[in-house]
């Protein structure tokens, strides 16, 4: 069974920052390529950025420079690190196994003051 499962989100104010943690589990476990996704409300689903274990982190340019992507390997564990976040943040954030349809059930990220 994969399992992928996301913490972290919640409200916060415009220029404050959150972490998101997604962690793999069952089948997931030691998953080379994660991604993160996040869809606002009325629009599409979009790429934000994929964590691989043999290779760095790339990132979508809309979030280039304010968000940062980790990985923890022995935790299994991929986190969103998001700084100087805009209302416009305001989305439901997933993560996802790259190349599969396995996702997490996502997590709120609400930017408002």
């Amino acid at each position: 069974q994969v399992l992928l499962e996301e913490s972290g989100g919640g409200l916060v104010q415009p220029g404050g920052s959150l972490r998101l943690s997604c962690v793999a589990s069952g089948s997931a476990t030691g998953v080379n390529v994660l991604a993160w996704y996040r869809q606002a409300p009325g629009l599409e689903r979009e790429w934000l950025g994929a964590s691989s274990l043999d290779g760095g982190p790339t990132y979508a340019d809309s979030v280039k420079g304010r968000f940062t992507i980790s990985r923890d390997s022995i935790k299994n564990t991929m986190y969103l690190q998001m700084n100087d976040l805009k209302v416009e943040d305001t989305a439901v954030y997933f993560c996802k196994i790259a190349g599969t349809n396995y996702w997490g059930k996502g997590i709120l990220v609400n930017v408002s003051s």
